[in-house]
C-alpha cells in the first residue's frame, strides 16, 4: 500500500504521541498542513516564526517531551533560527521539520531559496547549533531520518534537529511498510548509570570534606531529577548553589538552599562556593556569568577546591575547570546511585544545623535589606516590589517566563521558585523576545496552570505578534511588561562605562512611556491593564489571574540595576582599572 509522505508524517507523529505542532504556513509545508486538518494534532499557528520557536521550546520544558516546530524555506526558516539556537543552548529537545525548495529546482535560484554560495544548501545554516541537520534526498529515506531526528534529539544531551524536505517530496507516494516497520523500533534508550565503586569514592569524599558543596545546573531539571537531588541533599546535609538554570532544582525555601551564584549571585553565596574545599556538580556547564567569567578570586578555584563533575555530555567535563573525579551519566540514575550509596556509606541522615542557621540568617538578612525597595510607593515602581507582589500573589506551583534583564537576573537573586521545573529562562542565548512565547506554549502544554511571563518592555516590543496566537488559541497567559523605557540593563552598563546612554533608552513624552502595550494588548482583543500609582499593581494582577484570561500588565519600573557582588569580565574590558558595574540611568 502507498500513500503521500505529507499523511504518513502525520501518522508518524500521532503514534509518537504528538499533540501540538507549533508554525507558520508557507508554500512549502502547506502538503503536511493539509494532511493535519483531521488530524488529532493541533497546528499552534503564529505571526512570526520566531514566535513558534520560543514557544515550541517552553513547551517541551513544560511537558519533559520532545517538541515540534513546522516551517518554511528562507525566511522561515531564518526567522526560526534565534529560536531555535535559544533551544539548543539550553539543551531543549526539539525536531525542526522545514520545507524546501522542489528538489529539481536546486541551484535555479527559485523563490525564497537561500543559494548565494551553495545549491541545495539551506540546511546547512542551522549546522552551528543543532545536534544534526538532514536534507532529504529521496521520500524513500524519510520514515528512517525522522525516526534517528526524535532519537537523536531526545538522548545524551538533549537539543534541536533539523530535517529539510523539498516540498515535492512531501507529495510524493511511498510504500507505508517503510513507516510502519519503525513500529518495532525502541523509543527510549536505557540512559548510563554511574558506576557503584564511582558512587563511592564520590560520597566518601563529600562526607570527609570539612566544607563541601553541590553545585546544580539545568541538566538536573532536564533529567527530572529533582526528587533524587531532594533526597540526596537531605540525607547527605551538603549546601547547595545553582546556576541560573539551575534554579528551581531545590525550591528556594529548602533550609540548605545557598542560591545562585556568578555576577547576579550574592557575596555569601560566592564566598561558601570559593571557600568550599569539594565541589559536587550536577548536569553543569559552568558558565560565564554563573562563574564570574572564571576569574578565580570571585566564585570558583579550582584548585585549591576541588571538582567532581557528573553530566551526560563528556565534553562538559574539565572544559572550563579541572576535573578530580568525572563522571557520564544521565543525572537521574547518577543521583539514584548516590542515594543508594550514601545510605550504605552513612546508614543515619546527617545533619548540618549550623550551616542551615547561617542561611536562615542570611535570607533574613537579604529580606531586611531590601524591605525599603518592596515596600517603596515611588512610581515608576521598583522592580523589587513589583518581583516581592508577583510572588505573594502567584500560586506556588504556577509557571513563571523571564526574558532579559531585571526580570532574569533579578528573578534568579530575589524570587522564590518553590516548584521545579517551574521557571523558563532563556539562558545561554539569553534570548530577548523568549518570555512572551514562551509563556504561550508553556500554557498550552500546561492549561491547569497559572502561567505568568515576566518581561521588558525591550523584550515584549521584540514580537507583540504573539497576542493574536493567544486570542486565536483562547490561551490565558498574563504578561507583565516591567517597563522601564530602555533596554535597561545594557543602559545601566553604558552609563557606568561610558557616561551615556546613547542607543539603550527609549525616547518618550511626558511621564508616560510609549508604546502603551496595554492599549496594544486591546487591539489584539485581549486585556490590557495600564498601571498608574503602585497601589494599582498587586489588585491588576490579582483581577487578571482570577479572570482566567489573557491579560497584558504594563508597569512603569524605575531602571534601576540589579545588585551584583561577583564579577563579569566586560567590566575590565570597558573600564579597565575602575570598580564600576550597572548603575541606575533614572
Amino acid at each position: 500500500m502507498r500513500d503521500l509522505v505529507s499523511h504518513q508524517l502525520i501518522r508518524y507523529l500521532e503514534g509518537r504521541g504528538i499533540t501540538h505542532i507549533f508554525g507558520l504556513c508557507g508554500h512549502t509545508n502547506i502538503a503536511v498542513l493539509s494532511a493535519m486538518a483531521n488530524s488529532k494534532i493541533h497546528f499552534v499557528s503564529v505571526r512570526h516564526e520566531q514566535i513558534a520557536a520560543h514557544a515550541a521550546d517552553a513547551y517541551a520544558r513544560v511537558t519533559g517531551k520532545t517538541s515540534v516546530l513546522l516551517t518554511h524555506l528562507g525566511p522561515g526558516l531564518t526567522n526560526a533560527a534565534t529560536g531555535v539556537a535559544n533551544a539548543a543552548a539550553d539543551c531543549i529537545p526539539m525536531v525542526v521539520i522545514a520545507g524546501d525548495v522542489p528538489s529539481y529546482y536546486y541551484g535555479k535560484h527559485p523563490h525564497q531559496e537561500i543559494n548565494l554560495h551553495g545549491d541545495a544548501t539551506q540546511f546547512e545554516i542551522y549546522r552551528p547549533f543543532v545536534k544534526r541537520a538532514w536534507r532529504v534526498e529521496i521520500p524513500e529515506l524519510f520514515p528512517e531520518i525522522l525516526e534517528k531526528a526524535f532519537q537523536l534529539a531526545e538522548s545524551g544531551q538533549p537539543g534541536p534537529v533539523l530535517v529539510d524536505v523539498p516540498m515535492d517530496i512531501f507529495s510524493k507516494e511511498v510504500d507505508v511498510e517503510r513507516f510502519d516497520r519503525l513500529q518495532h523500533n525502541t523509543k527510549t534508550l536505557a540512559k548510563p548509570d554511574l558506576d557503584a565503586d564511582v558512587a563511592g569514592k564520590i560520597i566518601r569524599a563529600l562526607g570527609e570534606a570539612e566544607s563541601p558543596v553541590l553545585y546544580v545546573g539545568g541538566g538536573v531539571v532536564l533529567a527530572q531529577a529533582t526528587e533524587e537531588l531532594r533526597e540526596f541533599v537531605d540525607h547527605m546535609a551538603i549546601p547547595v548553589a545553582h546556576s541560573l538554570m539551575g534554579k528551581g532544582a531545590l525550591p528556594d525555601d529548602h533550609p540548605l538552599l545557598l542560591g545562585m551564584t556568578g555576577f547576579w549571585g550574592t557575596k555569601f553565596i560566592n564566598s561558601k562556593c570559593l571557600g568550599a574545599d569539594w565541589i559536587l556538580g550536577l548536569g553543569t556547564r559552568f558558565k560565564e556569568a554563573d562563574c564570574s567569567s572564571w576569574e578565580p578570586e570571585y566564585t570558583f578555584s579550582f584548585p585549591p577546591s576541588k571538582l567532581i563533575h557528573i553530566d551526560i555530555e563528556p565534553s562538559e567535563i574539565g572544559r572550563n575547570f579541572p576535573t578530580e573525579i568525572g563522571a557520564v551519566a544521565d543525572l537521574k540514575q547518577a543521583l539514584k546511585t548516590l542515594n543508594r550509596i550514601a545510605r550504605e556509606i552513612y546508614p543515619r541522615r546527617r545533619r548540618n544545623e549550623r550551616m542551615e542557621r547561617e542561611i536562615a540568617d542570611v535570607r533574613a538578612e537579604f529580606t531586611k535589606s531590601n524591605r525599603a525597595m518592596v515596600e517603596s510607593d515611588d512610581f515608576p515602581m521598583m522592580p523589587e516590589r513589583i518581583l516581592a507582589e508577583a510572588r505573594a500573589i502567584l500560586p506556588r506551583d504556577a509557571i513563571i517566563t523571564t526574558d532579559v534583564g531585571w526580570n532574569k537576573n533579578g528573578v534568579g537573586q530575589q524570587f522564590p521558585i518553590y516548584t521545579p521545573g517551574s521557571i523558563l529562562t532563556p539562558g545561554g542565548h539569553a534570548t530577548m523576545g523568549f518570555g512572551p512565547p514562551a509563556a504561550l506554549g508553556a500554557k498550552i502544554a500546561a492549561p491547569d496552570r497559572v502561567v505568568l511571563s515576566l518581561v521588558g518592555d525591550g523584550g515584549f516590543g521584540q514580537n507583540p505578534a504573539v497576542l493574536a496566537t493567544a486570542a486565536d488559541e483562547n490561551v490565558a497567559v498574563i504578561w507583565v511588561v516591567m517597563n522601564n523605557n530602555a533596554f535597561g540593563t545594557i543602559a545601566g552598563l553604558q552609563k557606568a562605562s561610558f557616561g551615556l546612554t546613547y542607543g539603550t533608552t527609549f525616547p518618550h513624552t511626558g511621564t508616560e512611556f510609549m508604546p502603551d502595550y496595554a492599549a496594544i494588548a486591546r487591539a489584539y482583543g485581549i486585556e490590557g491593564i495600564r498601571i498608574h500609582h503602585a497601589s494599582e499593581f498587586k489588585p491588576a494582577l490579582e483581577k487578571a489571574i482570577a479572570s482566567g484570561k489573557s491579560c497584558v500588565i504594563d508597569v512603569a519600573m524605575r531602571n534601576n540595576p540589579t545588585p551584583t557582588a561577583g564579577h563579569w569580565n566586560i567590566l575590565d574590558i570597558y573600564s579597565p582599572g575602575r570598580k564600576v558595574s550597572h548603575v541606575s540611568t533614572d
